[in-house]
């Protein structure tokens, strides 16, 4: 097991769980986790930094500070990361289908008129649902600020970047204060090397890692091509949803006008009906692009 600065698994080894263990962990999340995105990050570190024990807050912080720095739903691209890390590229699929599939479900229905769900979204039980979120985003920040920030110089970084993300309340202040806080601590913060089998792995090797990113740049800048020449509605429809996860920084509710300006002018769905959907994703446990246009 780490000690209290060690980083990457505990007790553990890379790729000891099963996909169909990642499943059932992610969908019981996604069966509870309301709250939005920063809520999401605090379930999954009392889950699977607490009580399963499959990485320690170090690395547990690092990937969540990677996945913030990266375009697209950060909460989403942790529990993926989470699920690779447990039980290869099958892990990381059966960790964004268990936490996206409720969420999925329920908007389907409210999608065909089963669920009144745009009233549920107004209720008192799915705000006393939210309100709780609150309770475990702040445990959670107790939690990471114990271990991650035992000195002044550590708790002096975490409160400045937090000012600095309040008062630039974008993606751009959340990228600043990330980077900001890289450099001061790359400069003047030491941290003993990790020992040898505590770092974190997810088993990707380094050519496999420049393929993925080269498909990355193809389809962004190869798929709206195609479909200008092509003329498809429904691979406009693909290039939009990609682009706005490549894009656009800060999680689901930025993504939301992107999302709303592919599917709305075009008359696939109706603003109307596209704010609709937008309400009753908030009374739904989960992540929240998957919902948002019904």
């Amino acid at each position: 097991m780490s000690d209290d600065t060690g980083s990457g698994m505990v007790g553990k080894t890379a790729r000891s769980g099963s996909a169909a263990e990642v499943f059932g962990a992610f969908l019981k999340l996604g069966l509870t986790s309301f709250g939005g995105p920063i809520a999401h990050l605090g379930y999954f570190r009392s889950e699977f930094v607490e009580r399963r024990q499959w990485l320690d807050d170090r690395s547990y912080s690092d990937l969540v500070a990677l996945c913030q720095f990266l375009p697209g739903p950060a909460s989403s691209q942790v529990g993926m990361a989470l699920g690779l890390g447990r039980a290869g590229w099958l892990g990381a699929l059966a960790a964004w289908l268990g936490f996206t599939l409720p969420s999925a479900i329920a908007l389907m229905l409210f999608a065909f008129g089963v669920l009144g769900a745009s009233g549920l979204a107004q209720s008192g039980a799915v705000h006393g649902l939210m309100v709780m979120a609150v309770a475990v985003v702040a445990q959670a920040v107790q939690g990471m600020a114990r271990s991650l920030c035992p000195d002044r110089l550590r708790a002096a970084i975490a409160i400045g970047a937090a000012l600095l993300v309040l008062a630039l309340a974008s993606a751009f202040g959340q990228i600043l204060a990330i980077v900001l806080g890289g450099l001061i601590g790359w400069r003047w913060v030491s941290l003993p090397p990790p020992a040898a089998g505590e770092s974190a792995s997810y088993g990707v090797s380094r050519r496999v890692s420049a393929v993925l990113l080269a498909i990355f740049a193809v389809l962004l800048f190869g798929l709206p091509l195609v479909a200008a020449l092509s003329g498809l509605p429904a691979l406009s429809a693909i290039t939009g949803f990609y682009q706005a996860g490549a894009l656009v920084f800060g999680g689901g509710h930025v993504v939301l006008p992107l999302l709303q300006a592919t599917v709305v002018p075009p008359g696939w769905v109706g603003n109307d009906t596209f704010l609709a959907g937008y309400g009753a994703a908030q009374a739904v446990p989960g992540p929240l692009p998957p919902s948002s246009a019904p």
